[in-house]
């Protein structure tokens, strides 16, 4: 009789006795583990011989040469912005009102759910079991991005946007915190999706919005995303206002603390440092977003000296948490580790906890995922690390952050399910997703109303090419 092949194993609703080739845990990975997983759940960790005989009517699927790590949290994503990726290369600092702002106007609720479902497939593709998408301003129920999570399979926090300043038609604090009540309330129950509340910047929510989403947030275990201290521009509009600077004025009014998620933060003086960490506010360290379209880089080596919490999020620039890690010490190093003479910028390992257990703890569920450990979400990866890069291995977490990519990704599981095998999902047509969201783009972008400050590479290219010609006819008719 033939032997089932790994990926009909791995796809068995349960138990699960997995005995890879290492696994990963919080303090380094170690040789001879075996997991169970059943419920959605590690329902065990430990040695090999030891699980097996436990567990004798489980037979172990045997995964030599693979790591079982924990999946990678996404700690700042816009889920519904999937559609424009390219259309912020190369532009200034605060293209939200220029690009983000008028195309997720200009989605219906089709391609709402379409772009949402395609920015988590690439997310699960690059090892990402959970992301905080940080709400979305398209003009559809909330539930329409949900139903895209659940339906690719991913683990969500998923953001519900509370601005009531200066927005036409508002029905004022109270109007926004009882949809924010409701909202929380709706996903108590859903095993994939994870209520939040969000407030785009500081300055658009009035203080009893901001106050009372805190408020609301503490008190449900949720958090409340803000993004804070991100451009230069928004750090001078507070100045004016309010003679405080975001972080500062969120502060003054009390909306600091654990509840709260400041995306981004990149632009913090020392005070500002000392406030994040004696409120316990966590922070999603963004590096990449920083190199493409910021003012600064987060001081997140600094942060985590001081014991600030924070996670690492791609703000749906690339969808590859290896990458993620590599950008965040890569970012650390050249904004701050090269000027100071510091090699080593935190460690291999500081990143793969960020981008792990620490962005689990900074989205609010530290208690539910982001380690390999008994009673948490089976939210992980298998990893092949029997690959040139990771083949010969001296250190292992530093070679995952600086040699790691989705590659080697074998296997992505989320809620103890198998979601995706080697980069293409298990239950869903994934090719036939990108077919559809390539039509549904180019409409949407079409009718949005984007106003970029510069024209794309290629048109850039044929500018120059242009000016350089008519220089050199110019030269030649001078007699140069």
């Amino acid at each position: 009789m033939n032997r089932p092949d790994q990926r009909t194993l791995l796809s068995s609703p349960g138990p699960l006795l997995l005995a890879p080739g290492a696994v990963l845990l919080p303090e380094g990975p170690v040789d001879g583990l075996a997991v169970l997983v059943a419920d959605g759940r590690f329902q065990q960790v430990g040695p090999v011989a030891e699980l097996e005989r436990a567990h004798p009517h489980v037979e172990a699927v045997r995964l030599p040469g693979q790591l079982l790590m924990p999946g990678f949290v996404d700690a700042h994503h816009h889920l519904t912005q999937s559609f424009g990726a390219a259309l912020a290369f190369g532009e200034p600092s605060e293209i939200f009102r220029r690009v983000w702002v008028p195309l997720e106007g200009a989605l219906d609720e089709e391609s709402a759910y379409v772009a949402a479902k395609l920015a988590a497939y690439e997310a699960l593709r690059g090892g990402f079991t959970t992301v905080a998408d940080a709400g979305t301003r398209a003009d559809v129920d909330v539930e329409v991005v949900a139903s895209a999570a659940r339906d690719a399979g991913i683990r969500c926090v998923l953001g519900l946007v509370c601005n009531d300043a200066d927005t036409e038609g508002s029905s004022g604090a109270g109007g926004v915190l009882g949809a924010a009540e409701k909202h929380l309330a709706r996903y108590a129950d859903d095993p994939l999706v994870h209520a939040s509340l969000a407030v785009s910047i500081p300055e658009a929510g009035t203080e009893a919005t901001l106050r009372g989403t805190a408020r609301l947030a503490a008190e449900a275990g949720a958090v409340v995303q803000i993004h804070v201290n991100e451009h230069l521009a928004s750090v001078e509009r507070s100045l004016v206002r309010h003679g405080l600077r975001p972080l500062e004025y969120l502060h003054d009014i009390g909306a600091l603390g654990p509840q709260l998620l400041a995306a981004h933060a990149t632009l913090l003086t020392p005070r500002e440092l000392s406030l994040l960490a004696d409120t316990g506010t966590a922070v999603s360290y963004n590096p990449v977003a920083s190199a493409w379209k910021g003012n600064a880089v987060a001081p997140a080596a600094a942060m985590a000296e001081r014991g600030i919490r924070f996670g690492l999020g791609t703000d749906g620039t690339r969808g590859d948490g290896f990458r993620l890690a590599e950008a965040a010490e890569f970012a650390q190093r050249l904004a701050y580790g090269l000027a100071t003479g510091d090699s080593s910028c935190g460690a291999g390992w500081t990143w793969l906890e960020a981008a792990s257990r620490g962005g689990a703890d900074a989205v609010g569920l530290g208690a539910r995922t982001g380690a390999v450990a008994e009673g948490l979400a089976a939210d992980f990866l298998l990893v092949d690390v029997e690959t040139p890069e990771l083949a010969f291995s001296w250190d292992l977490p530093w070679e995952l952050v600086r040699r790691g990519n989705r590659d080697q990704i074998t296997a992505v599981f989320v809620d103890g399910r198998l979601r995706m095998w080697h980069g293409r999902p298990t239950d869903w047509d994934g090719p036939e997703l990108v077919r559809q969201a390539g039509e549904l783009a180019r409409a949407a972008v079409g009718r949005a109303g984007i106003t970029r400050a510069h024209p794309t590479s290629t048109a850039a290219r044929e500018t120059r090419v242009a000016c350089a010609a008519a220089c050199a006819r110019q030269e030649r008719g001078s007699g140069r």
